[in-house]
């Protein structure tokens, strides 16, 4: 085993959010969906309860309403359990800011807004601070996807992060969206050349990671963090296991 007592990483936890309930797509696909648990509380209270600190909380009806949707569930385990969430989904607006910070959000991520509206993502950068804002990078073949990955651009995610860091943003969630879902492994390849080439941003590796092994490797890249969801729902990874990158 690697010596990851030098290095660490950040294990976090996904729930991804339709109708108020626990679920995973694959690979964005809102027609492969599988729930998990009617309770989203009831998931992220047992996160808790082994160790765990951080969760990725996703409103995917919001990422397809475009606008904030399930702010409700923020709001429930915001105010019963410790974790610190970063939330994302739908938000588009000064007022759905607004509204999943007063409901519990930590950090926010934002995707499509910081490719479709720039200087509003970037306002927002201003206002809350680098340290509150998450810039969301989701990519197929090192492009830039939006509008829930139904979109690809042509904007280059190497271009799209020089930008964004000239800008100040710190954190950076990048999602292969090939490997989302799919529990084949993720792109360690793809998060080396980002942690090369921009040493300084706090990178959270996102889409298939499916063992302990990609997790030490990730942080021998010096990866931030590991955002981890069907890999647990599916058995692949216990929360037990995880405890000792906590």
């Amino acid at each position: 085993m690697n010596n990851t007592s030098t290095k660490s990483i950040k294990i976090i936890p996904a729930i991804d959010i339709i109708d108020g309930k626990c679920v995973r797509l694959t690979k964005g696909d809102y027609n492969q969906k599988t729930v998990y648990n009617e309770h989203p509380l009831e998931v992220a209270k047992e996160f808790e309860a082994n160790g765990i600190r951080y969760l990725h909380l996703v409103d995917l009806d919001g990422a397809k309403a475009k606008h904030i949707v399930n702010y409700k569930v923020l709001e429930t385990i915001a105010s019963k359990t410790n974790l610190v969430i970063d939330f994302g989904g739908g938000i588009k607006s000064d007022e759905d800011i607004r509204i999943a910070f007063e409901s519990g959000a930590n950090q926010i991520t934002g995707g499509s807004i910081a490719v479709k509206n720039q200087p509003l993502f970037e306002s927002w950068i201003q206002k809350y601070d680098a340290e509150k804002i998450i810039l969301g990078a989701d990519v197929k073949a090192e492009k830039i996807a939006v509008g829930g990955w139904l979109e690809t651009t042509s904007i280059d995610l190497f271009d799209f992060l020089k930008d964004y860091q000239k800008k100040g943003i710190q954190y950076v969630i990048c999602t292969d969206i090939a490997k989302d879902g799919a529990l084949q492994g993720t792109s360690l390849d793809l998060y080396k050349k980002i942690t090369n080439q921009f040493p300084e941003l706090k990178l959270i590796a996102s889409g298939g990671v499916t063992s302990l092994g990609e997790i030490e490797k990730l942080i021998t890249l010096n990866v931030h963090g590991a955002i981890i969801g069907k890999a647990i729902y599916e058995g692949k990874i216990s929360l037990k296991a995880l405890q000792r990158f906590l």
